[in-house]
């Protein structure tokens, strides 16, 4: 990889260095030209679409936005919650343009700016995988392009649409989410909350007994205690403003349908989601990223990278549930290089 890196770092050192052709732009900057040309047809939105799938409830449409192009990248979003929006991703356009991946923003039905059929029913996993078919088809994403990246709950829906429609990817990038539920559920029983103040433990399951989740006494305790430590490891009033504002919009709907109201472990819909026998039919080139500090077990996702056939691990040394921000170099590091070693036809680093 070494000298690839470096055959490349010639040529563009020699195109830059050659006069430009007249009327020509030098490489880089036609490069960076062809990164940023909206090439939609019809009444330009800036990337913006509005796409129609069919569901068991009918017609619904989903919005995306793409923010670039690349022929051989794009680099399909999906985020977790379940039930937040795709803004917390937002960070990703201080990195990825100016690797030149494209990369397409999107909230699943019930999310952000898509349609909310304020339906619980449909808040189900196989509903999902096909409505990411659905964005798929739509987008012309293909195995020599796309791209599939799910955090957290959108992690667990990446897997399971890989595991479907594998022959379509490019590339698979599973960050922050463990590939069982159950196990996710013991790993918060018998590790994270061990870590509270047994006083505080304490009253947090009571509340839970009670199931007074609406009690503000219950994120009052949750704040400080569990999602400064484990979710973005930074003071609640210094979270970043798009997962602020990404996390402000949360869908509790469906949020609580299929993870359930307590914050440990999984009571909804997907309390009993365990793909780990499947891992091995897995070729896609799949990276799983971990942070030391995660709700999930990093040392899962590092073990899920050795179970699928074309894996690479990506551990956060700093990070928690939130990598991408509060161990943001590392992350996004990590993820660039996956990409462009996949691009460069590597399957694993």
């Amino acid at each position: 990889m070494g000298s690839l890196l470096f055959a490349t770092a010639t040529f563009f050192s020699i195109a830059c260095n050659q006069p430009a052709a007249p009327n020509q732009a030098p490489a880089s900057d036609q490069a960076n030209l062809d990164y940023f040309k909206d090439t939609s047809t019809g009444i330009q939105t800036g990337g913006v679409q509005m796409i129609a799938i069919n569901t068991p409830k009918g017609k619904f449409k989903v919005w995306t936005k793409k923010i670039g192009n690349n022929p051989k990248i794009k680099l399909l979003l999906l985020n977790g919650g379940p039930g937040a929006t795709h803004e917390y991703f937002e960070c990703m356009e201080s990195f990825l343009p100016a690797e030149g991946i494209e990369f397409i923003y999107y909230d699943q039905l019930g999310c952000g700016n898509s349609d909310n059929p304020k339906d619980t029913s449909m808040w189900d996993l196989s509903r999902y995988v096909e409505e990411v078919e659905q964005v798929r088809q739509a987008l012309n994403l293909d195995k020599d392009n796309f791209y599939l990246l799910g955090h957290s709950w959108g992690g667990l829906l990446a897997a399971q649409y890989a595991l479907k429609y594998q022959q379509h990817l490019k590339g698979l990038i599973i960050s922050n989410m463990m590939m069982s539920c159950p196990a996710y559920g013991k790993y918060a029983d018998e590790v994270l909350a061990k870590q509270f103040d047994p006083k505080v433990l304490a009253r947090i399951r009571e509340l839970e007994a009670k199931k007074q989740f609406d009690n503000p006494e219950y994120m009052g305790l949750l704040l400080p205690n569990f999602y400064a430590k484990h979710i973005l490891r930074l003071p609640v009033d210094q979270w970043p403003e798009p997962v602020n504002r990404s996390l402000g919009k949360l869908n509790n709907s469906l949020y609580v349908t299929m993870q359930g109201p307590s914050e440990f472990g999984v009571s909804g819909k997907l309390t009993n989601w365990d793909v780990t026998a499947q891992l091995p039919t897995l070729s896609v080139p799949t990276l799983t990223i971990g942070g030391q500090f995660d709700t999930m077990d990093p040392k899962h996702m590092q073990w899920v990278s050795t179970r699928v056939q074309n894996g690479s691990y990506l551990y956060c040394a700093n990070g928690s549930h939130m990598s991408m921000y509060d161990d943001q170099q590392t992350y996004m590091t990590g993820l660039i290089k996956f990409i462009k070693a996949v691009d460069a036809g590597q399957k694993k680093l």
